[in-house]
């Protein structure tokens, strides 16, 4: 973790200057000037996205000369019936008339990707995001997919996991994205790590993070002090960090924590504008919080590996004390492979695969 963490008090409570305010279902709240702050339910245990409209102002298309006001759009939530409704309540309630202008997705996960096609094509707006993301989401739209099928099956029992049933269950997940990401938008405007976008009155600068999706774009407009984080910094949760089958040798712990890095030197006074939960003051706080929350994770599976080697599906109850069902599980064992892959990595762990298949990991000699 870089350096400017080092004098962070992690013990320190963040601020959340809206206190336990929430917008409703089709309404917003304004948290900044031209800033408005939507929240939509989702149909998992976490339950729900934040998701943001910034005013905003573009050349009309057809009309020289003619400026157009209207909004942006960043993130979208799931593609489904209480979803589009919701944005058919935004609509009425929020837009004030004025038309959605552009659609900024931060990553390609279905609570943020979707409804963008929904929205690209309502309002005849262009799709603003990443390109390892987009790219990922036409994959996975296609049935490609990180969620589900025989490859992570296979990849599911190397690591451990071999119940039959359980993982009939994961196999039959092989449409699960396309359930609620069905199409995508033809066509998009590539976002990079440091370009700026000017959205309204307010400049954003990309900032790129790795280790929760492929090229994570966050946005930080450094003159207000605001933060649009995604998923990549939350205040109350950590954000799931996942090995997948199609890259079971990557170690994306080690990618979000060094992303991390790159919002540890932002002021106290920054609004941090999550996916999840409420809007906060503390940045460098939480980044400090996550920093110690893995290094303890870590420090308990070194320890748990000492007297010997243990697989990924005997190692989930050291990282996660609750019982889990087929679904959470899943995200359980990518988030396990994850830590044990930076410990390996890093030449603090042995990886070794059995006669039997299944890959076990041991404390090196001398630790």
């Amino acid at each position: 973790m870089p350096s400017p963490t080092a004098s962070v008090n992690p013990e320190r409570p963040l601020n959340y200057p809206k206190g336990e305010q929430l917008p409703d279902s089709g309404s917003a709240i304004e948290v900044a000037p031209g800033v408005f702050w939507l929240r939509m339910g989702l149909p998992f245990a976490l339950n729900h996205i934040n998701l943001w409209l910034l005013r905003d102002r573009l050349p009309h298309p057809t009309q020289a000369g003619v400026v157009q006001e209207g909004w942006t759009a960043v993130d979208c939530g799931v593609d489904n019936a209480a979803t589009r409704e919701a944005w058919l309540q935004v609509e009425q309630q929020v837009l004030q008339g004025l038309p959605i202008l552009r659609v900024l997705v931060t990553h390609m996960h279905p609570d943020h990707m979707g409804l963008a096609h929904w929205l690209c094509e309502r309002w005849q707006a262009p799709l603003r995001m990443s390109t390892s993301e987009y790219q990922s989401a036409l994959l996975a739209c296609s049935g490609v997919s990180n969620f589900g099928g025989a490859p992570t099956v296979a990849f599911f029992a190397a690591q451990g996991w071999q119940q039959p049933d359980e993982l009939d269950q994961v196999k039959a997940r092989v449409g699960y994205y396309a359930g609620m990401v069905p199409k995508i938008p033809g066509a998009y405007v590539r976002l990079m790590d440091g370009a700026q976008v000017r959205i309204g009155d307010r400049v954003w600068q990309c900032i790129s993070g790795f280790g929760h999706s492929p090229e994570h774009m966050a946005l930080h407009d450094a003159e207000n002090q605001l933060l649009i984080s995604g998923d990549m910094l939350l205040p109350s949760i950590s954000t799931n960090i996942s090995v997948y089958a199609m890259e079971p040798d990557s170690n994306p712990l080690q990618w979000f924590l060094d992303s991390l890095g790159k919002m540890a030197h932002l002021p106290d006074a920054t609004l941090v504008l999550p996916s999840h939960g409420r809007p906060f003051r503390g940045a460098a706080t939480r980044v400090a919080q996550l920093a110690a929350h893995h290094a303890d994770r870590l420090a308990e599976l070194l320890a748990a590996c000492r007297a010997q080697a243990r697989c990924a599906h005997e190692l989930m109850p050291v990282l996660f004390k609750r019982p889990l069902d087929v679904h959470q599980t899943t995200f359980a064992m990518d988030e396990a492979v994850a830590h044990l892959n930076l410990l390996w990595l890093s030449d603090q762990m042995r990886r070794e695969r059995g006669a039997d298949g299944v890959i076990r990991f041991s404390t090196n000699v001398g630790q």
